[in-house]
């Protein structure tokens, strides 16, 4: 439906446009993309007050979206009367007079409401050829370099405009944004509160002013701001949850609770109510209450899952009173299969295992294809007949149309072919899938040949904050350190393999060879990846990153640069960890497998460096082997614990994802990964595991 609106939108239609919009905020009333395109659409036809009113309920949706900020900053224009035109007019106009100036600003606004990156770009040079250097042109430029992260230069660009046109309401939020984009938390916050001083009555702002004060470390003041607005009859539900977090932040959930227990009681189906309720409820210890809510809003609503969910939460997990609110739950809603997964759930907890197995197959009859169901139904024929579990899920492939199902069934299909006794065909049917799956992956990073000389080690200063690096191949299960880190609530930096990633030095594929060659130099690199903390979400203190790749390359510049930091490597069996790669694909990093013969290769060289960093003590580092440990909690706290010197909690066993491959699962694929091991053996041997 986006795609649909959006195509209207390019293409100048604006009925068509608005009325896709109309129909998809009927559709998804909660979805602030929606209302965003919406708010184009009526911009479109030159309804701008109509614009102005959506773009604020979708920011009351989602009162942190930049984009929503920056077009609400838009649209302000034309209340100065500059840019009074609507869509349909502008094409007319600047056919009929190029020199239409604001015509071409607005079509490139309007290019950059509906994400459309070059176009904006396009406009803004066109109109640049007729006011070089009009504030109104660099805004644009700097939104542009916004959205595609170019936070720095974003930031000179818009903060030269609005010095060039300080009273311009539209440059505004967007200098805020690239304000927080850079980490500038406290300009961010200034800009946003001289917006609020031209519209006081502004939620966005004042929601997202409260945000950039807790993010600075004041959450009861940012509570306080919220609280008049989340306590009023027609606070939005965001607004209330926001409110309550911040409280909850602050320790004081007695402040929150009894404004939302009103609001909930006046209207259960505010499912953002319910979860800041939940929040409180249980941090107060006040399960009774929650249970005796709940079940009041449930005898009106019996066929609500958001409440039936709700109310599990407040049931010991394993006990009577959970079956008794399971089955409830299926007494108002028959054949359900929500509450047919909780009660398989509940089974699984006793350890009821055959029963569980039985409401999976009755869950696959009433919704063939489910995936909860058919995994738990091919792990049932694993245990008692494999090749019926190869046949089952060979059947699920065969009737799959989603590319991405379809790929996680393959995966599943080379583990049931390996239990079944047949590791050749696992192989193939695993490689022929990674095979595939390579263009939508990373290339694998080069591995250097390692600094030819090493400078001295210079210690931190005494006070100096810490640095954690965290690093380990494919297949090294290297995310269960970071699954125990996060449970622990360290602020550990994940952003790395994420969507959007930083920009600095340690992101780069070509920087290990750079520094070899002398063409980027080691103490720019730190400073740069310093610079880059506090747009990542870094605000203070001891340092934790995840890293994408390592090479012994950067070994001099952090020598020299950052003798505060530490290296954590995660590995298991060399063997183990190509074999767990080539089975469950790259579960913490994004790069590809040609084939388990390539990744057996650069897999080797990368662990020679770490073998070399290891015997010449070029860096303090930690070595984890996490064969016998990757799924113990206490065993993985204890390692990270004794090597950071924390006193973090054991992480929840769920927290720590699925069970892999088991120590030693490579020995029953010696056949057919006879050549990639045998590129391994001498690296594992190294690390103290059996040459056979």
């Amino acid at each position: 439906m986006h795609e649909q609106i959006i195509d209207a939108l390019r293409r100048g239609a604006a009925d068509e446009a608005l009325a896709a919009a109309r129909q998809a905020v009927a559709a998804e009333p909660h979805d602030p993309t929606a209302q965003r395109l919406l708010a184009s659409a009526l911009r479109m036809t030159g309804d701008i007050a109509g614009a102005m009113t959506v773009v604020d309920q979708a920011l009351a949706l989602s009162p942190e979206d930049a984009g929503l900020h920056m077009e609400r900053g838009s649209l302000l224009l034309t209340d100065r009367g500059q840019l009074d035109e609507a869509q349909a007019a502008l094409a007319r106009s600047v056919g009929l007079d190029p020199n239409q100036f604001p015509a071409y600003i607005l079509q490139a606004q309007l290019a950059l409401g509906r994400g459309d990156l070059d176009e904006a770009h396009r406009l803004a040079r066109t109109a640049s050829r007729l006011a070089p250097e009009h504030p109104q042109i660099l805004g644009i430029d700097g939104m542009v370099a916004l959205y595609r992260g170019e936070h720095d230069r974003a930031l000179k660009l818009l903060t030269l405009a609005t010095q060039r046109a300080p009273t311009d309401p539209s440059l505004k939020p967007a200098l805020g944004f690239a304000y927080l984009a850079n980490g500038h938390l406290a300009f961010a916050e200034q800009t946003f509160r001289s917006l609020l001083e031209r519209a006081p009555g502004s939620v966005s702002l004042v929601t997202m002013i409260a945000d950039l004060v807790r993010r600075q470390g004041r959450p009861a003041e940012a509570a306080d701001s919220l609280a008049p607005l989340a306590q009023a009859d027609d606070g939005s539900p965001g607004l209330r949850r926001a409110w309550a977090r911040l409280e909850l932040e602050a320790g004081r959930p007695e402040r929150a609770l009894p404004a939302l227990s009103a609001a909930f009681e006046r209207n259960p189906d505010d499912l953002p109510a319910l979860e800041a309720l939940v929040d409180l409820w249980r941090v107060s210890g006040q399960a009774e209450q929650a249970r005796e809510a709940i079940d009041r809003a449930l005898a009106a609503r019996p066929q609500s899952l958001p409440l039936w969910r709700a109310r599990l939460l407040f049931e010991p997990y394993a006990g009577a009173g959970a079956l008794g609110v399971v089955e409830r739950w299926m007494e108002a809603m028959p054949d359900h299969i929500p509450a047919l997964e909780a009660r398989a759930t509940i089974h699984d907890a006793a350890g009821e295992t055959e029963q569980a197995d039985e409401i999976a197959f009755q869950i696959a009859a009433l919704q063939p294809g489910r995936s909860s169901a058919e995994l738990r139904i091919v792990d049932s024929l694993l245990r008692r007949d494999p090749k019926a579990a190869v046949a089952r899920v060979e059947g699920l492939i065969a009737q799959a149309t989603d590319p991405a199902y379809k790929a996680g069934m393959r995966q599943l299909l080379g583990r049931t072919q390996a239990a079944a006794g047949d590791p050749a065909a696992a192989v193939a049917t695993w490689s022929a899938l990674q095979a595939e799956l390579i263009p939508q992956r990373l290339p694998l990073p080069a591995v250097t040949a390692g600094p030819a000389t090493l400078p001295d080690f210079v210690p931190a200063a005494d006070g100096t904050p810490g640095v954690l690096f965290l690093w380990g191949p494919p297949g090294s299960m290297v995310e269960t350190l970071g699954a125990t880190l996060s449970a622990g609530e360290v602020p550990l930096l994940l952003d790395r393999n994420s969507p959007r990633p930083p920009r600095d030095p340690l992101q780069r594929y070509g920087t290990s060879q750079e520094l070899v060659d002398g063409r980027l130099d080691p103490s720019f690199l730190v400073s740069q990846w310093r610079a880059a903390l506090p747009s990542r979400g870094h605000t203070g203190g001891p340092v934790f990153d995840w890293l994408l790749w390592w090479d012994n390359a950067l070994v001099p510049a952090l020598r020299a640069h950052l003798g505060e930091a530490l290296l954590m490597v995660g590995i298991r069996d060399p063997r183990d960890m190509l074999l767990d790669w080539l089975a469950w694909g790259p579960v913490n990093s994004p790069f590809a497998l040609e084939s388990p013969l390539a990744g057996a290769r650069w897999m080797a060289r990368s662990l020679e460096q770490l073998s070399e960093l290891h015997d010449k003590d070029l860096f303090p580092h930690t070595i984890v082997p996490l064969d016998t440990i990757a799924h113990d909690p206490q065993g993985l706290v204890s390692v990270i614990n004794r090597a950071l010197g924390l006193n973090l909690p054991p992480p929840p066993r769920n927290a720590l994802g699925p069970n892999r491959n088991q120590p030693g699962a490579w020995r029953a694929f010696t056949g057919p990964l006879a050549e990639a091991f045998a590129l391994l053996t001498p690296q594992a041997v190294k690390f103290g595991y059996p040459e056979q």
